[in-house]
């Protein structure tokens, strides 16, 4: 449910209110008793989605969690012991496949 800002135009009172985004907006003032409040326009706040299910990883299945846990120390001990010895090669690069040859005119 979304905050709206009201102010009286009698008394000048301004406040926030939490209601529904279906309820009418109100139209007495609380401090004065008038009929003279009216809803603000802002530039509005974005919706904040609060609690569990709004992200990618909340809809993780549990084999997927406990595969991910299986693999967290062997990546972190990996990586440590290659920081470590201070002389790690790169891992070498893996070779392209051989392209045919096409003959001389480059047409297969």
């Amino acid at each position: 449910m979304p905050t709206y800002d009201y102010i009286c135009d009698q008394c000048g009172h301004e406040f926030e209110a939490f209601e529904s985004i279906k309820a009418d907006p109100q139209t007495v003032c609380p401090e004065c008793s008038e009929t003279t409040l009216r809803r603000k326009i802002g530039a509005g706040a974005a919706i904040l989605f609060k609690g569990s299910g709004f992200y990618q990883t909340d809809y993780r299945s549990e084999s997927y969690k406990k595969s991910a846990q299986a693999d967290k120390p062997a990546d972190s001990s990996s990586s440590s012991s290659t920081s470590a010895s201070g002389s790690s090669s790169p891992a070498p690069a893996k070779s392209e496949p051989a392209k045919p040859s096409t003959g001389g005119n480059g047409t297969a």
